[in-house]
């Protein structure tokens, strides 16, 4: 069982930044894929980023590759977002999720098997 608790969120402006966190409870944090997932009012929950267990390998989708950066802390069991050049449409609620390894592929939300409670992004224009 893994419990997260996300923070970090707020509000931007256009081309500011924010870096949300994910702080995850237990010893096994080290033993999970950790993603990014964002759902903005009447849309769908949609996959933001992964990294994988020790950091060696990192996804993104095409909409934040180059502005947002994933990383974790094992020792803190701590995964991260950072966001630089925000845009009016990065707006959403920010979940942090948890994937065991080799369960489905990464950018699908029903890969995770834990989630946290979201936390909130506004970028304003």
């Amino acid at each position: 069982q893994v419990q997260l608790v996300e923070s970090g969120g707020g509000l931007a402006q256009a081309g500011g930044s924010l870096r949300l966190s994910c702080a995850a409870s237990g010893r096994t944090f080290g033993s999970y894929v950790m993603g990014w997932f964002r759902q903005a009012p009447g849309r769908e929950r949609e996959f933001v980023a992964a990294i994988r267990r020790s950091g060696e390998s990192t996804y993104y989708a095409d909409s934040v590759k180059g502005r947002f950066t994933i990383s974790r802390d094992n020792a803190k069991n701590t995964v991260y977002l950072q966001m630089n050049s925000l845009k009016p449409e990065d707006t959403a609620v920010y979940y942090c999720a948890a994937a065991r390894p080799l369960s489905g592929s990464y950018y699908t939300s029903s890969t995770y098997a834990y989630w946290g409670q979201g936390t909130q992004v506004t970028v304003s224009s």
